[in-house]
């Protein structure tokens, strides 16, 4: 007899929760995760899910999912705000926990419950910051010492899209708690990439604009970042775009001594893959020459259900955290919904 050795898991909140119950529930998934039950404040929501999968327990609270011995792992897919709250409450139940991006609106609140996980040795994974760090940046890193690239001194990284939204009463529509909305939503997986290269952000500016949007939110947005090193990045998001190319997280980091380019120009890798490229100057200083190429699986932000799974086993090889890679973006976030109000640039507060 067979048996199914795939974790089980909640999933609480169903707006962008249902998405997970359908990659999870796929027929043809290999997440060693197996959906057993569903939660949400529209009861309805979890009703539709549960009559299309089958066999999913539904949840009436978060409470009543808590209390359940037989759900050790919760997937949290509620807006960012008071998140931590909610995950300090699914730790302190002794659950394991994969949430979303942005992590928290709270750098503070993100910082102690993340501490607090750490203390109780539990698991809590999300899909951008990944555990470890995400295999384009790794590749950067690893050329930046390999070629002697020296500091970082720009960047400049993009998202873009075509959505033409109306208001729903979701955080969506909240300036307070969705600020500059294309970055908060979308530009937040670039914020969370640029930071383990750049290090930590000492101001921001912003600028946004509303062009289709039928939200009181923007739909097109930039960011501009100083960091303590004195390099500086941009990060536009935009909601307005529509030319194939939605979600290509295009990224240029100018170091001292060469640029790398990720999926930079017309030209694209084969689906769900990244292209990387180095270029330098010739070794006697005329001209240019291209050193590296790379092509990467994935194009940054999924979910890591395998490496969570082996963080949930405690086996010893299981992905982990830097803390500072989850909170130095949301710091950022907090400092750029501040310049969105004031219309200045913002110390990052510590």
């Amino acid at each position: 007899m067979h048996t199914d050795e795939r974790i089980p898991i909640a999933i609480v909140g169903l707006n962008f929760g249902r998405y997970i119950v359908e990659q999870l529930c796929a027929p043809r998934s290999k997440a060693p995760f197996r959906v057993t039950g569903l939660c949400d404040l529209d009861r309805r929501r979890a009703e539709v899910l549960a009559e299309r999968f089958g066999a999913l327990r539904i949840y009436g609270s978060l409470d009543e999912v808590l209390a359940d011995p037989k759900t050790p792992v919760v997937g949290l897919f509620t807006g960012p705000v008071g998140r931590a709250e909610l995950i300090g409450r699914i730790i302190a139940a002794g659950k394991d926990c994969m949430t979303t991006k942005p992590f928290e609106s709270d750098p503070a609140a993100a910082r102690t419950v993340l501490e607090r996980a750490a203390r109780l040795g539990r698991v809590v994974h999300l899909n951008s910051p990944p555990p470890g760090l995400g295999a384009s940046v790794r590749t950067i890193a690893a050329w930046r010492e390999a070629h002697g690239l020296g500091r970082p001194v720009a960047a400049h990284a993009a998202v873009w899209c075509s959505y033409r939204e109306a208001a729903d009463g979701t955080w969506y529509d909240d300036p307070a708690r969705c600020p500059a909305a294309p970055l908060t939503r979308l530009g937040i997986y670039l914020l969370n990439e640029l930071v383990p290269l750049l290090g930590r952000a000492r101001r921001v500016g912003v600028l946004g604009s509303r062009l289709f949007t039928g939200r009181p939110t923007a739909d097109n947005a930039q960011l501009a970042i100083e960091f303590e090193s004195g390099a500086l990045a941009s990060v536009l998001a935009s909601f307005c775009v529509r030319d194939g190319d939605a979600y290509r997280n295009s990224m240029m980091i100018h170091f001292e001594n060469g640029t790398v380019y990720r999926d930079v120009g017309p030209d694209r890798a084969e689906p769900g893959h990244m292209e990387l490229a180095l270029v330098t100057s010739a070794e006697d200083g005329a001209g240019r020459r291209v050193r590296e190429r790379r092509i990467l699986p994935g194009h940054g932000g999924e979910y890591d259900w395998e490496g969570f799974a082996r963080a949930v086993r405690r086996e010893p090889d299981a992905p982990g955290y830097d803390i500072e890679h989850v909170v130095e973006p949301l710091r950022v976030l907090a400092a750029m919904a501040k310049a969105e109000r004031t219309g200045e640039f913002v110390e990052v507060a510590r």
